[in-house]
């Protein structure tokens, strides 16, 4: 079996990682293809050509991973010597920044003084907090890394604030002597005066929250992660001032003035201060005094109010003459009224005194009055001697009268009433046949004619008279106050 005369060189590998296995011929020795046994066998490697050399681009490759980063760095960190409340947060992301900004205000201890002398309590035992989100946020908003005109720029300020519960109740428990609450005034009804006053408040001690928040801002604020801070007592007012009590008490005070039910502008059913008073309480709200009232006592009162609200109508009374003219009115027509439904009023109303406002407003339906006319006048029988009062035709009185005698006659005919004298003289004149001091109740109808009353006699039936209506004094009266001017008179024989 003969050799191939073919040799295999050793494999290259291109630029692009190619292998490329070339042989080559080897050339006949004097003419002859060469032997087996002429020569060995041997490789007869190619040269390989020489690689070219990459260096500078290897370089800028990584010049340009590491710029890359570093741009990529920039778009997400805040620029170095930020600081927000006083907490460094330069070459930190916003997110990281958060962290470090609550861990710091939560870790930052307080060394109590005074009174409390040795204990130590941190942020987080005061509750104190702030709004790291929003502050890492805008840190990184108005100093980014990528902008090298905002590196050790302006402080970002951040507030810092405490839970005013949780930093008491650490406060009460590290320093207890420190502590004595105080007395919020109040307000109370007194029976004596029927009015609302006022309880005074008392003035407690305790560690004053407020500074304590000042206190530890500024610490921060200042780059230190620790302060001191005096335990002891300072004055805690009440959160109720008696200027407060004094204003609440005025207020209902002034409701009791006008508490009621009222139609239209009538105050139809009065409330007394007392019954007032226990349909309200003041109520202290953490600090604020608010006016609480019970629907259910109010419903006691409102149960009552359909027996003082409805009312009939009362008709208006006319005395009119025969023609239809009205000589006087009698009574007054007044409308009546029913109460409309009540079921709500009592939560309305509770509603209403809690706002401030003491007027009901009751819905009432009107009952509208009708007008009665009485057609009114007086006869005189001189036959009989006897004054008849006469209603719509009817005698409603009749009495027994002295008319004049025959010398003095009492005129007949139709006559008016035309005025009324309490009391006078009759005749007291010179050269008068008679003189009577002190006549009383005259109603006149006709020229020096009327009705009056008598001391004088009691012989009524007869006539005795100068030519007056005589009638004992009562019913004179009676007679004055029931006849209107232009009542009609009928004299007759």
């Amino acid at each position: 079996m003969c050799v191939t005369d073919l040799i295999a060189t050793p494999k290259t590998t291109d630029s692009l990682g190619q292998t490329d296995a070339r042989t080559e011929v080897i050339p006949p020795v004097d003419g002859e293809p060469p032997q087996s046994g002429d020569q060995p066998l041997a490789w007869a490697p190619i040269e390989p050509a020489p690689k070219k050399k990459r260096l500078g681009l290897w370089i800028s490759l990584g010049l340009g991973v590491v710029l890359l980063g570093a741009g990529a760095a920039s778009a997400i960190l805040i620029a170095p010597g930020t600081t927000v409340a006083g907490i460094n947060v330069g070459w930190l992301t916003p997110g990281a920044a958060a962290d470090v900004i609550r861990t710091h205000v939560a870790n930052t201890e307080i060394a109590l003084t005074g009174e409390g002398d040795g204990t130590v309590l941190t942020g987080a035992d005061v509750g104190a907090s702030i709004d790291a989100t929003a502050l890492a946020d805008k840190a990184f908003a108005e100093h980014p890394l990528w902008n090298l005109g905002a590196w050790m720029g302006e402080p970002v300020a951040g507030e810092i604030i405490l839970d005013p519960a949780k930093a008491e109740s650490a406060l009460r428990a590290a320093v207890p002597t420190s502590f004595e609450d105080p007395v919020d005034a109040g307000v109370v009804f007194d029976e004596a005066t029927a009015s609302f006053v006022i309880t005074p408040g008392q003035a407690g001690t305790a560690i004053d929250v407020d500074e304590l928040t000042g206190a530890i801002a500024e610490a921060v604020a200042a780059g230190a992660s620790s302060l001191e801070f005096s335990g002891d007592p300072t004055e805690a007012l009440p959160a109720v001032s008696d200027d407060d009590a004094t204003t609440t008490a005025g207020t209902l005070n002034t409701m009791l003035a006008t508490i009621g039910f009222y139609v239209g502008e009538e105050r139809t059913v009065p409330v007394a201060p007392a019954v007032a008073a226990s349909w309200l309480t003041v109520v202290n709200d953490d600090g604020q005094l608010r006016i609480e009232a019970d629907p259910q006592v109010i419903q006691a009162t409102v149960d009552t109010l359909p027996g003082l609200v409805d009312r009939a109508p009362v008709n208006a009374t006319n005395i009119v003459d025969s023609a239809g003219n009205v000589l006087r009115s009698e009574t007054a027509g007044v409308s009546g009224r029913t109460l409309g439904d009540t079921s709500a009023v009592a939560d309305d109303f509770a509603a209403q005194l809690e706002a401030g406002e003491s007027v009901f407003a009751l819905s009432v339906t009107e009952v509208p009055f009708e007008t009665v006319n009485i057609v009114r006048r007086i006869e005189i029988d001189i036959s009989s001697q006897r004054a008849y009062l006469i209603e719509n035709g009817n005698v409603v009185q009749t009495y027994a009268v002295s008319t004049g005698l025959p010398g003095t006659p009492t005129p007949t005919g139709n006559f008016k009433v035309f005025a009324h004298t309490r009391i006078q003289d009759m005749g007291c004149f010179e050269g008068a046949p008679y003189c009577t001091e002190d006549v009383p109740w005259i109603t006149w109808f006709a020229p020096n004619i009327g009705f009056h009353g008598t001391y004088w006699h009691n012989n009524y039936g007869r006539q005795m008279s100068h030519g007056c209506v005589n009638l004992p004094i009562d019913l004179a009266k009676y007679v004055y106050d029931w006849s209107p001017e232009g009542l009609e008179i009928q004299v007759r024989t």
